[in-house]
């Protein structure tokens, strides 16, 4: 009971110093790029929430159909939701018919919010696990994260977690394009849902696939994240959209899930020569020299190679 009298005795204390009752500005627009006829990808920066970037740093998509527009993580606070909109309203006027949510973090999700005012009816997808998480808590924990690490730009944004569950092998046709759900257990998270679009014209990918960036990924199962990956991408996408850094093709694919196969077989060897997770850091770094310049490469290489030592160690048993 203290702790939660301390929390919301701090959070007045912010609320306070930047001003409760307003909202934080607008995200600035960014640019929508075109990778096929019937997609735009915006394409966030990579760095995690902060004052700069006011929360924006996923990678909204848009999937134009012929019955209106479906958009897959439509971003982290609402000011991003509500650019989202914005650009979309230079690329078409046909209406948004569906939101997909690619998992719970809410980066991806916080932008149901302005679609939800704009188009009180659309359909927000995303897996049971997703949308039980953020009514047990996670929702306004990403709300009040935001809140903290934007110092009070994404203030306005409220929790509007998906209304209707999909799971793995749902298929939902939307016009002429069909949308096809994967979900493989505990990859990133157990929320994830990776999503083919027309069989396998295009593959949304979630935080189980980010280019250029070192998410966390204590949520979830380093090995499971492979295998979960390693089975999507067995469709053969023409186009391959991560949850965060640039879309590309197989060779973005594998050079991204390098990371990992690398980090998980150091690991691995360093753990069966009875090296500590401490003690084997330099050498995994060093292994993965090709991508310490990847966004908080830093600041989470440490947490994710004792991942891989927990989940080797806990396979030994």
């Amino acid at each position: 009971m203290r702790y939660f009298v301390t929390l919301l005795v701090c959070t007045a204390l912010w609320s306070g110093h930047v001003g409760a009752d307003q909202k934080g500005p607008p995200v600035p627009d960014y640019a929508a790029d075109k990778l096929a006829d019937n997609l735009y990808v915006i394409h966030g920066p990579l760095a995690p929430p902060n004052e700069e970037n006011q929360g924006f740093m996923n990678n909204p998509a848009f999937v134009m159909t012929s019955e209106g527009v479906v958009i897959v993580d439509p971003g982290g606070t609402v000011q991003s939701g509500e650019m989202v909109l914005r650009v979309l309203k230079k690329l078409t006027d046909k209406p948004v018919v569906a939101v997909f949510n690619t998992h719970v973090h809410g980066d991806h999700w916080l932008g149901n919010q302005a679609v939800r005012a704009e188009y009180p009816d659309v359909a927000i997808y995303a897996h049971p696990n997703t949308i039980r998480r953020i009514r047990d808590g996670a929702g306004q924990q990403w709300v009040d994260l935001m809140d903290n690490l934007t110092h009070g730009k994404s203030r306005g944004t409220e929790i509007v977690p998906a209304n209707v569950e999909i799971g793995h092998g749902d298929s939902i046709t939307i016009g002429d394009t069909r949308f096809d759900v994967q979900h493989y257990a505990t990859a990133h998270t157990d929320t994830d849902i990776m999503i083919a679009v027309n069989e396998n014209q295009i593959l949304f990918m979630g935080d189980n696939l980010v280019n250029g960036r070192l998410a966390r990924t204590t949520e979830g199962n380093l090995k499971g994240l492979i295998e979960a990956c390693d089975r999507a991408i067995a469709i053969k996408p023409a186009i391959i959209v991560p949850g965060h850094g640039r879309s590309g093709v197989m060779d973005m694919y594998n050079e991204a899930m390098a990371f990992f196969r690398i980090l998980y077989a150091t690991v691995r060897e360093q753990y069966q020569e009875g090296v500590s997770d401490f003690e084997m850091k330099p050498v995994v770094v060093e292994a993965l020299a090709a991508y310490s310049d990847w966004e908080e490469f830093d600041s989470n290489i440490g947490r994710t190679i004792n991942q891989a030592y927990l989940e080797i160690e806990a396979a030994e048993f």
